[in-house]
């Protein structure tokens, strides 16, 4: 299957994220939906939380005054939400792969908005394939370590999982893991690098040791705890908070890292009325738009 640059969703309405500009061409990174939710495991409506981030966006201002920098000194274009066929996860996947390798051939950085975090192992089998060095830093409540969930080895239970399996466990990161099997918990602590409870300390730590690395950034919103972001699927108490994730996104970005990618999944508006948690996605979205676009 091939890809257009052009707005996918026909539902799409012109809502775009705020700040994206309209020149596919002159755009230093894309932003996309990967709307998909087959295979949550407890409540679903990831699949609606690319076009809500996006119009809750609306409410941002284009200035970040933690960076010092407007929306106006970068480019980025925001091409809608995937067509993805319903109910099929590997088929869902392998569109999200050669979306993200197009993105790449043309000299972009991929930003994308999720959909169940099944969805990330599209873009990494892209970036991966472009980067052979690379590393997968993954913030997260849950290990995502399983062979299969329920019978089903395509699950967002798994997906990091396929991904220690394309690049190896030594070149993955997990951060902020609070929940997961005895097994995922014993595995990750033998083969990944593993970092349960916390973020920012041992993302200080692990951060000079990647300089110069290509790098590719999954958040899961549930690494967030639930007081700041209940709108996701499997909520986990004991998690960091909003502006920790924030920090953290500043903390990559003033680093020596590549970073060659970036999604943020598991937001799940219909669950959160209040809107603080995707609010919070698009507030981490301008963040990396800012902090990983420069240079």
């Amino acid at each position: 299957m091939s890809f257009h640059p052009m707005k996918f969703d026909p539902a799409y309405n012109g809502n775009e994220f705020i700040g994206a500009t309209q020149d596919y061409d002159k755009a230093r990174a894309v932003l996309y939906g990967m709307p998909m939710d087959w295979t949550v495991s407890f409540r679903g409506g990831t699949r609606l939380g690319p076009a809500r981030i996006r119009e809750v966006s609306i409410g941002l201002e284009e200035y970040s005054p933690y960076l010092d920098m407007h929306m106006e000194t970068i480019s980025f274009f925001d091409a809608g939400d995937l067509p993805l066929p319903f109910g099929n996860p590997g088929k869902s996947v392998e569109v999200i792969e050669q979306y993200v390798a197009k993105v790449l051939a043309d000299g972009k950085l991929p930003f994308g908005m999720g959909g169940e975090h099944l969805v990330t192992l599209g873009p990494v089998r892209a970036v991966s394939a472009k980067y052979p060095e690379l590393a997968v830093i993954q913030l997260d409540a849950h290990a995502d370590l399983r062979e299969d969930y329920e019978g089903e080895p395509f699950s967002h239970a798994a997906v990091m999982r396929h991904i220690c399996g394309l690049i190896g466990p030594r070149n993955v990161y997990q951060l902020g893991i609070r929940s997961g099997t005895r097994e995922e918990f014993y595995w990750a602590k033998e083969n990944t690098n593993f970092h349960p409870f916390e973020v920012l300390d041992p993302l200080a730590r692990l951060l000079p040791a990647l300089a110069g690395r290509p790098v590719y950034l999954t958040v899961d919103i549930d690494v967030v705890d639930p007081a700041f972001a209940p709108g996701t699927g499997t909520v986990e108490a004991g998690g960091i908070s909003s502006a920790d994730l924030l920090k953290a996104i500043h903390m990559i970005a003033a680093s020596d890292v590549q970073v060659v990618g970036f999604d943020i999944v598991e937001v799940s508006p219909g669950i959160d009325p209040s809107e603080q948690t995707q609010i919070l996605a698009s507030k981490a979205i301008r963040e990396a738009l800012l902090g990983f676009t420069q240079g």
